[in-house]
């Protein structure tokens, strides 16, 4: 029986420019860490607020809150410190490299690489999971390391 994917739709030329929306997103998500790294020579990153619409509003970290300053700690060396901000840090770095190559070769050959991988539903369910455990064992230590008075803080209603 053959199974048919989404992307069996999608003419060449708009999976091309989905191809290069993905290079383009994956360069600016390794730039824009690199930049603040670069604009922050001196380390107030730590203390910094985070622009997390979640965050503010809640003052709980988001699933993804963390990324970017562990990007950015992890393009300054500090591997330690990259981890401590998001675990997954590290793997974003190396899945938006892998994204760079595998879409330029799709574009420079005309071939599909890993879609199986890509379109695969119980592999993007295993992420799903991983993701949850990890962000609610964060959340348990967020909450027993902070107070009320610090969770409001980090929010906009100061």
């Amino acid at each position: 029986m053959y199974k048919v994917t989404s992307t069996d739709y999608i003419n060449k030329s708009t999976r091309n420019r989905r191809k290069i929306y993905g290079i383009a997103g994956a360069l600016i998500t390794l730039a824009v860490p690199f930049f603040l790294m670069q604009q922050n020579a001196d380390h107030h990153l730590d203390t910094a607020q985070s622009l997390c619409p979640f965050k503010l509003l809640t003052g709980f970290p988001c699933p993804g809150c963390g990324i970017t300053k562990s990007l950015v700690y992890l393009y300054d060396g500090n591997l330690y410190k990259s981890l401590y901000y998001h675990i997954f840090g590290p793997f974003v770095i190396l899945f938006c490299v892998v994204t760079v190559f595998v879409l330029s070769a799709e574009l420079a050959t005309g071939k599909e690489y890993f879609n199986k991988w890509l379109y695969n539903r119980k592999l993007a369910i295993v992420l799903g999971i991983t993701l949850a455990i990890y962000h609610s064992v964060r959340l348990v230590y967020f909450v027993m390391e902070h107070n009320w008075d610090d969770v409001l803080k980090q929010s906009i209603w100061k």
